[in-house]
């Protein structure tokens, strides 16, 4: 299987991060609007200012690029996880 992901880390605001990171939650447009407390045009617009901005042409192509740059970390995938301190061991 051939991965495709865009070859570029965009220049995102808070906001947008923000809005990729329920993405990747799995919310929808409309469960993201509820949540920021903000209208679903708007959210449409964001996603559509996003995909534009990372080069992806869908929200599963958007959460593997925001995976592959570090933007989101789902189930302790893709975080960065400190070693234990010397008290825990």
């Amino acid at each position: 299987m051939t991965s495709r992901v865009s070859g570029t880390d965009a220049s995102l605001s808070d906001r947008e991060l923000q809005i990729i990171d329920l993405v990747a939650d799995g919310l929808t447009n409309e469960k993201i609007a509820e949540k920021l407390q903000i209208s679903k045009r708007t959210v449409d617009n964001h996603i559509s200012n996003i995909l534009e901005k990372t080069k992806t042409e869908n929200r599963v192509a958007l959460v593997r690029w925001a995976l592959q740059w570090g933007k989101v970390c789902i189930d302790e995938v893709n975080c960065c996880v400190l070693p234990p301190s010397d008290e825990e061991i």
